[in-house]
């Protein structure tokens, strides 16, 4: 009667398992360094602690003179290893020239699924066999179920993978008589492996078959597979004596003594061995030969086992992955009751929630309804304020009307005097175009005025006319363009004639016209500093002009200046301190003259007029436009050549009082307001001084010469060239 493999312990199993694994693992070695890291991987990467580590050496035809004492040479590094790493050692020896072929046919007998080797060197399996590649013919012709891991420097560089499954075959013969199996089995576990004959006892090779006979049958009482069939312990036995003889050309000693040792120490704990080895040798005499029959049982018994290990791993494995699932779903669990505790705590806090925002919300209800009471109080009062607001602006319109109607500040003209004045507006009478619209040279109460006509598509034209009327109505200044008369109806503006026109025409000489000496140019930059400070201080509220320049610069027949245009002109509010500034929604003014600062801030000051005063100034002694005209005053500075830069028309300049109008004119024109000079204190008392100068010169030139007593000849201008 025999045992079920089943009742033996889970760890036994597990060895027999392993066993059974790595006895289909060799590792080819020689004598180089390769064979050393290729045995080294196949421990780390395919086998398991306390399993066996086969080594298969060739030895060739030609050299079975090698002795013990070699062998021992080639595996005693292999033996220390496996001792250090508590493994068993299994050495095979095997004899023949081609390397590779013996390799090949051990394999292929014994049904070796992993061959690992190393990679050939230059001075073993080369030289000494004459064999190109051994890793190579090994790739070749290893079986279709056999992989091939070929290792270099403790690294798989080849390998060739298994392509069908891996048939069973007979366990190797046992070579050694029944009398040396526990000496042998000691010498095993020492790691005294020697060479022993080739001959052994029947009693001895039956042996071990019974052994793995009794372990491999109990699987298929217990547990039949489909296709299986019992068989009879007398059939069993009759098969014995087949497979009983040794078979001396596929291995060495070494080889049956390792598989006799592992089956004895797999099975120490069946109790009935003892008896089935008595009874195997009292029936070996007995049996006949079966030949292929018993190599087709015993493939099928193997078979059986296997199928058997595998469902009995299967089960275990069923079971761990039941349990672990099971530690999951408690998991699982806790992790639910505590989600439902955090569920119920966080309803309990949103209700919470909900209470406090309803508070909020009957709070924000009654402020609502209390804000709502005072919007529409301040609805009435605002349209109270503006029905109040709405009669005095009708009243302040009535008052301002009737005060137009009966303003004495300037004559009132009807249209019909001012286009009996203009020819009709002749265009052969017309002097002048600006953006508000033409101006017109005419006589009216037989004195010659200009007059400045607003287009009908100017969109600020009126406002601009306006605030021109009102700003030079009430204000006399002999720097001022004076106005004589007015239609406001047609947008007319009646102003006393200039001679000479503007400062640009004269600076850029249109007409042909002489250029302006340099005396007359000084007292042009005071009279015009004179003029602005006069809008600065006027009363109640300063007035800015916002658009300086020499275009609105008139000269009369003497080279009088006066500022004209003053349509974008803005009385500023008086602040606290000496500074007045007010900020602009929108900057007004011609490019290259605008106020950096006011242009990016809006914030509108006296300092405005400051910065295009400087740019004016700089163009009345260069003559050249405005556009960089600091930078390149500046450049001239530096380099030493200002004189280059003042206006060539004119070839007696002072160069020294003309470089210090020209460093007044750059203060002026700095960036930033609060780095301008002040123009009662600083600008207009050195332009004085400048004026006096250039009156100083004249005199001194009219004394000197009778020919150029009259300063209007050379410098009178036909009107028609204006």
């Amino acid at each position: 009667m025999f045992a079920s493999p089943l009742s033996v312990s889970s760890s036994h199993s597990a060895e027999h398992e392993a066993s059974a694994r790595d006895s289909f693992i060799i590792v080819a070695v020689d004598r180089d360094k390769n064979s050393q890291q290729a045995a080294k991987w196949a421990v780390d990467k395919l086998l398991s602690r306390g399993s066996t580590l086969q080594l298969v050496h060739v030895r060739a035809e030609a050299g079975k003179d090698e002795g013990d004492a070699e062998i021992t040479q080639l595996f005693i590094s292999y033996r220390g290893y496996c001792a250090r790493k508590g493994m068993h050692l299994k050495e095979v020896i095997l004899d023949g020239n081609d390397i590779s072929k013996a390799i090949v046919d051990y394999a292929t007998n014994n049904a070796i699924t992993d061959i690992v080797v190393g990679a050939s060197t230059k001075n073993t399996f080369i030289k000494r066999f004459r064999n190109p590649d051994v890793p190579t013919c090994l790739m070749k012709m290893a079986p279709d179920y056999c992989t091939v891991h070929v290792i270099h420097k403790a690294k798989a560089i080849q390998v060739k993978a298994a392509k069908a499954p891996a048939p069973f075959s007979t366990l190797p013969p046992k070579q050694f008589s029944q009398p040396n199996i526990e000496s042998d089995a000691s010498r095993a576990s020492r790691g005294d492996w020697r060479k022993t004959s080739h001959t052994s006892s029947p009693m001895a090779n039956r042996n071990s078959v019974d052994r793995l006979s009794a372990y491999a049958k109990a699987p298929s009482r217990d547990r039949p597979l489909s296709g299986a069939r019992p068989a009879p312990q007398k059939d069993f036995d009759d098969y014995i004596d087949f497979i009983a003889p040794p078979r001396p050309s596929v291995t060495r000693s070494s080889f049956s003594d390792d598989i006799d040792l592992a089956m004895s120490m797999e099975l120490p704990s069946i109790d009935f061995a003892e008896s089935m080895e008595l009874s195997s040798a009292m029936s070996m005499e007995s049996l006949s030969f079966a030949g292929n029959d018993v190599e087709a049982e015993m493939r099928r018994l193997r078979l059986e086992l296997k199928q058997t290990m595998e469902m009995y791993n299967s089960a275990c494995k069923e079971a761990i992955d039941a349990k672990q699932k099971a530690a999951q779903m408690h998991q699982m669990k806790m992790e639910e009751s505590k989600k439902f505790q955090e569920l119920r705590d966080s309803e309990e806090e949103a209700l919470a929630l909900v209470e406090m925002e309803k508070a909020k919300c009957r709070a924000a209800l009654e402020a609502a309804e209390a804000a709502q009471k005072i919007a529409e109080l301040e609805a009435q009062k605002r349209l109270r304020a503006e029905w109040k607001a709405k009669r005095e602006a009708e009243d302040r319109k009535k008052a301002t009307d009737a005060l137009n109607r009966n303003d004495l500040r300037y004559r009132r003209y009807s249209i019909d005097d001012i286009e009996a004045a203009t020819h009709k507006f002749d265009k052969a009478l017309k002097i002048g175009e600006g953006g508000y619209g033409p101006v017109y040279k005419a006589v009216l109460d037989h004195t010659n005025v200009a007059i400045k006509i607003l287009r009908p598509d100017a969109s600020q034209g009126r406002k601009q006319f306006q605030q021109e009327i009102e700003v030079l109505s009430c204000m006399r200044h002999p720097n001022m363009v004076l106005l004589l008369g007015a239609c406001p109806e047609y947008g007319c503006l009646v102003y006393e004639y200039m001679d000479y026109g503007s400062l640009e025409d004269r600076l850029c000489r249109r007409g042909k016209t002489l250029p302006i000496p340099w005396s007359i140019r000084f007292r042009i930059a005071a009279d015009i500093a004179t003029g602005l400070l006069f809008l600065h201080q006027a009363k109640p509220e300063p007035l800015v002009h916002r658009d300086l320049k020499p275009a609105n610069i008139l000269l009369d027949h003497n080279f009088v200046s006066k500022i004209s245009d003053v349509g974008l002109a803005r009385l500023v509010p008086q602040s606290a301190a000496d500074v007045t500034q007010y900020r602009m929604t929108s900057t007004a003014g011609t490019f290259c003259y605008i106020d950096p600062e006011y242009q990016q801030t809006g914030m509108l000051t006296t300092m405005s007029d400051i910065y295009s005063l400087g740019i004016m100034l700089l163009q009345i002694i260069t003559a050249r436009s405005p556009m960089g005209l600091t930078h390149h005053v500046e450049s001239a500075i530096e380099r030493g050549a200002f004189q280059e830069i003042l206006d060539p028309t004119v070839t007696d300049w002072p160069v020294e009082e003309a470089l210090e109008f020209a460093k007044l004119a750059l203060r002026c024109a700095e960036l930033r307001k609060k780095d301008r000079p002040d123009l009662g204190k600083e600008i207009l008392p050195e332009l004085n001084r400048l004026r006096n100068l250039g009156h100083e010169y004249e005199t001194s030139q009219v004394s000197s010469t009778s020919t150029n007593c009259s300063s209007s000849a050379p410098y009178s201008f036909n009107n028609d060239d204006i």
